[in-house]
């Protein structure tokens, strides 16, 4: 395996979950279109990410158990809280040190848990 390409969250709201991801957290859309999702703007070379309808019927099934998604962020760990409570983005603990770098999580409308980080300096 040489790197991971694509991710995709189902959802069981995506205009709910659109809102989120764009409003709240500053995700940027992409040009690309698709019915049954939102793909996210992402830069050459790096992963996609969207959010979709879901592939089969999620009634009576937990989303989010078990999953954590992890983005780099180019600003101050702490200036992102701080917007993200403003926004009132469920912010699950505090920011925590990591060997990778200042960590921050939260906790979309579906339950997955998207961690922000801030890199060491050394990379």
């Amino acid at each position: 395996m040489r790197r991971l390409a694509f991710t995709s969250l189902q959802v069981r709201d995506l205009e709910k979950s659109k809102q989120f991801y764009t409003e709240k957290l500053g995700f940027e859309c992409s040009e690309m279109k698709n019915p049954q999702a939102v793909i996210f703007k992402f830069g050459k070379g790096e992963a996609g990410f969207a959010i979709r309808e879901p592939l089969e019927n999620l009634n009576n099934k937990a989303l989010g158990s078990g999953v954590s998604l992890w983005f780099e962020i180019e600003e101050k760990i702490e200036d992102l809280q701080t917007r993200f409570s403003e926004k009132s983005v469920v912010i699950l603990g505090e920011i925590m040190n990591t060997p990778f770098g200042k960590a921050l999580h939260v906790k979309d409308p579906d339950g997955y848990k998207l961690t922000f980080i801030e890199p060491n300096e050394n990379g």
